[in-house]
């Protein structure tokens, strides 16, 4: 997370996804901008599932 995050605060956009300047020069490729999305949300699914299971453990912690 910490790569992504340093990647967004230099190039103001997810990996993979052009930039606005690319889009606004370029267009926007509805298929593979759909392609894109699907993959990131199965991303951010198994991130949310991974930050689950450690609030659950610290949860655990806590009562102990």
């Amino acid at each position: 997370m910490d790569q992504l995050e340093d990647y967004l605060e230099e190039n103001k956009h997810l990996p993979d996804f052009p930039s606005a300047v690319e889009v606004e020069k370029d267009g926007l490729a509805l298929g593979e901008t759909e392609r894109l999305l699907t993959i990131k949300v199965e991303e951010l699914t198994l991130y949310i599932l991974e930050l689950k299971k450690e609030i659950d453990t610290l949860r655990e912690e806590i009562k102990d």
